[in-house]
């Protein structure tokens, strides 16, 4: 699928590039370095040669997203020559000038390699969101909670150390009442390779401890026995519900992978009516039906926000709540655009986040 969401779009862009930038002159170097770029990213998952596999697969994750503003770039430039056509805007002698072709296809190149360089620069900054919202204490004697969460960690033998750092240098200087990993948290299929890095996971501080939930990655690394989890000192909620310090419920809901999840009603029977209670499910779905329980807090992650635009855009249609917060009825649901990224490191909407909700029970 993705296969061809790459070839499709390479045929178009090839073709206008072609006609409108390309010199009589140039079109056979033309035609060659454009088969060798495009080649890059499908060669990158074949090629036998480790060193060349290496640097082809170093480079192949910025192509998609390169190729992607390309596309949008070319596709502006159509629209333009469409209303050029009633408007004449340019006349057409300009546009076949070899000055305009050669500034042109310039332009096409350097416009999206800077909408990349901005998007890597974003997708290596963590950043930490901060929510206030109160919430119904019921018979709870906890007056606050401050609750830091992430999702979309996609931890992996390449994952730097330096990041993992970072992020629980970051998360411990807020100091957390209670720390959620809501789910993808690790991509490699081998713990004792990140043994370095859950180490460096076991150092986060919180006065609650630290819990999470599987994701659909973990579902397709075969993680769902939680040794990553252990290591990193995390306690893994598989449909469960918790009472925390008897002054909150925590609930950790399977992914929609797992075909034995449990319905949210049926997670929440032994969920105690006198206690606040929090929620943790990877994914942002059946937000109305969540709604309709004694669900408060509801923490998510999944989307990535669209990662790319104008992917975000796509994802608003797709989900009640795609990034951000919403409350519903009596539910607050929080939904992150995730701290990393998988396969490709590029970010042009939205952030690498670490979220933190501070929570104000009241009578």
């Amino acid at each position: 699928m993705i296969m061809l969401a790459y070839i499709i779009p390479n045929i178009y862009l090839f073709s206008r590039i072609w006609k409108l930038f390309i010199a009589r002159e140039y079109k056979v170097v033309y035609v060659f370095v454009y088969i060798v770029v495009v080649s890059i990213y499908p060669l990158s998952g074949i090629i036998g040669n480790n060193a060349i596999r290496n640097c082809l697969e170093a480079i192949s994750p910025y192509l998609l997203p390169f190729y992607l503003y390309l596309f949008l770039f070319i596709l502006a430039f159509d629209i333009f020559l469409v209303f050029n056509l009633f408007f004449k805007f340019l006349p057409k002698s300009r546009l076949k000038n070899p000055q305009f072709m050669k500034y042109g296809l310039l332009t096409l190149i350097f416009a999206p390699t800077l909408v990349v360089i901005a998007g890597v620069i974003n997708y290596n900054t963590i950043r930490i969101s901060e929510y206030s919202i109160e919430v119904p204490a019921r018979q709870s004697t906890a007056t606050s909670l401050k609750i830091v969460f992430v999702a979309d960690f996609h931890i992996d033998k390449n994952t730097p150390e330096s990041l993992i750092h970072r992020f629980v240098t970051k998360t411990n200087s807020v100091s957390p009442d209670i720390v959620l990993f809501a789910g993808d948290i690790v991509e490699g299929r081998n713990i004792d390779e990140l043994k370095s890095r859950t180490d460096i996971l076991k150092q986060i501080s919180a006065t609650y401890g630290v819990f999470g939930v599987l994701g659909n990655h973990e579902y397709y690394r075969g993680q769902e026995k939680g040794g990553f989890f252990v290591n990193a000192g995390i306690e893994l909620l598989r449909d469960t519900v918790i009472v925390v310090a008897d002054r909150f419920s925590l609930a950790g809901r399977l992914d929609s992978h797992f075909e034995k999840r449990k319905t949210v009603e049926e997670l929440l029977q032994t969920a105690a009516d006198t206690l606040p209670l929090i929620m943790m499910d990877h994914r942002p779905t059946e937000l109305h039906e969540v709604a309709k329980t004694k669900t408060d807090i509801q923490v998510s992650g999944h989307t990535h926000n669209g990662q790319l635009f104008p992917i975000n855009i796509m994802l608003r249609r797709m989900y009640v709540l795609s990034y951000g917060y919403r409350k519903i009825e009596n539910t607050n649901f929080f939904v992150t655009s995730g701290i990393r990224l998988w396969r490709y490191p590029v970010r042009t909407v939205s952030k690498s986040e670490i979220v933190t909700v501070n929570v104000k029970f009241v009578k």
